[in-house]
């Protein structure tokens, strides 16, 4: 019993410290999030492939991930790549010092309560997922690391490339 035990804490373990790339394929959960300018929701997006990156103010790794994000919406753009940041923090302002420390030249929008962070079961900051053009989950991602920028961008090319 002790090594049951101890071979599902490993796993656990792994499953959460990993942040390699699940291939789901199911569909994306539909979301509506507020932004600056409205609301984003994925059902506008149809057609494009879709990087969902849930950040907060307080998230070091975001900070690092937001200038990979612009470059990655900056050369995956032209070929049907858009790239969505949700917010997660509760203070509003935290997040505009946030952006205004690291801009966004990519869509943004807010999610304090929550809902849509719970609906893709976020386990940490920040998270990734990539949609297809068709609308379906095809990987997430937890945490970011430079280490970790080239298997992205292969996964992002992958998708792009995909007729729809």
């Amino acid at each position: 019993m002790r090594a049951l035990s101890l071979s599902l804490m490993v796993s656990l373990v792994l499953a959460f410290a990993l942040p390699a790339a699940r291939a789901d394929d199911i569909p994306a959960p539909p979301f509506s999030v507020a932004s600056e300018t409205g609301r984003l929701t994925l059902s506008e997006h149809k057609g494009k492939v879709v990087y969902l990156d849930f950040w907060a103010s307080w998230c070091s790794p975001c900070r690092s991930s937001f200038k990979w994000l612009n470059e990655a919406q900056e050369r995956f753009g032209p070929q049907g790549l858009v790239v969505i940041a949700v917010n997660l923090d509760q203070d509003k302002e935290a997040a505009r010092q946030f952006l205004k420390e690291n801009p966004a030249h990519f869509k943004i929008g807010f999610d304090p309560e929550g809902g849509v962070a719970k609906s893709y079961q976020v386990r940490g900051m920040p998270s990734s997922y990539l949609i297809d053009r068709n609308g379906r989950l095809r990987s997430s991602h937890v945490g970011f690391r430079k280490k970790d920028k080239p298997a992205l961008e292969e996964e992002i090319k992958k998708l792009v490339a995909e007729a729809q």
